[in-house]
């Protein structure tokens, strides 16, 4: 009978460091005591007993009941309870937010006053909401996606045609023939750049001559007498002008030869009596000419 009763106790023992151990995991402790307030929300999206409740994302509490309001006047109402130093300001409200990996949590959204002039008491309900998290986010962009996805299967149905059309193929060759001419033509381009680079100091020293003659030239030009040369063409064309003058002049003998027919006939009659008589002694010699021999 003893081993019996000792088997019940230590069951019963179990039983107790369990529920405290669960309770202790959950974040709840049985021997502090918490501030208890409530909670209204229209929806939940999830939020279960003992979830964590944050506050500027450290946890300060947990959720220790949710019921439902059957008469739908007051919604859904949260019961949760916080570390006895916690102290909500007036006009606090409650979020209901989730995470990618589907964990529910509420944040409390205190006033954002510097100094509040009051605090809510124990028991007293603040106003909840469902915050629009990353899941929200995500669901909204959602649909949009889904009228992408036609287009964007369209679009790998055309970059898959065009990976196996041979013409890319061949342009790819043809990118890789003009990219070996590039380097050739930019390796003859260095060559002939190095070859004008070793001939710019010899064609310096040409304009160098070049532009020493051509300073020489202006010394020169510089120290030329304008006005004596210029007096002596002066006088070269008055010069030119008298002999122009004196063959315009009628009564002149020069001017008579180049006026004066008479004259001119002359000596074209004297120019034929000559030929005649030169051909006279080339066709008759011996009438001009005698000839003895000893």
């Amino acid at each position: 009978m003893k081993k019996e009763i000792k088997i019940a106790l230590v069951a019963i023992a179990g039983i107790v460091i369990l529920f405290f151990g669960m309770n202790f995991l959950k974040g709840m402790s049985m021997f502090t005591e918490k501030n208890t307030y409530f909670a209204t929300f229209n929806d939940i999206s999830g939020l279960s007993a003992s979830a964590p409740i944050f506050a500027n994302g450290y946890q300060v509490g947990i959720v220790k009941d949710i019921q439902f309001d059957y008469t739908g006047e007051k919604g859904i109402v949260v019961l949760f309870s916080l570390n006895d130093k916690m102290r909500l300001p007036a006009g606090t409200t409650a979020t209901i937010a989730s995470d990618f990996m589907g964990n529910v949590k509420m944040n409390l959204v205190m006033n954002a006053t510097d100094a509040p002039k009051s605090f809510l008491n124990q028991g007293d309900t603040i106003r909840g909401a469902v915050s629009d998290g990353l899941m929200s986010r995500a669901a909204a962009i959602i649909p949009q996606v889904e009228q992408m996805l036609p287009k964007i299967d369209s679009i790998l149905m055309n970059l898959n045609a065009l990976s196996g059309d041979p013409a890319l193929a061949r342009s790819l060759h043809n990118v890789e023939t003009i990219t070996a001419d590039l380097t050739t033509s930019t390796r003859q381009l260095n060559t002939l750049m190095n070859s004008l680079n070793q001939q710019v100091p010899a064609l310096t020293a040409k304009a160098d001559g070049v532009l020493d003659n051509a300073q020489q030239l202006t010394k020169n030009l510089a120290e030329l007498d304008v006005n004596a040369t210029m007096q002596r063409v002066d006088q070269t064309i008055a010069n030119v002008q008298a002999i122009t003058q004196q063959l315009n002049n009628p009564d002149g003998t020069v001017g008579l030869l180049m006026r004066d027919p008479t004259l001119y006939n002359r000596l074209n009659e004297t120019m034929k009596s000559a030929e005649q008589l030169l051909n006279d002694i080339r066709e008759h010699p011996k009438r001009y000419i005698n000839v003895s021999v000893f």
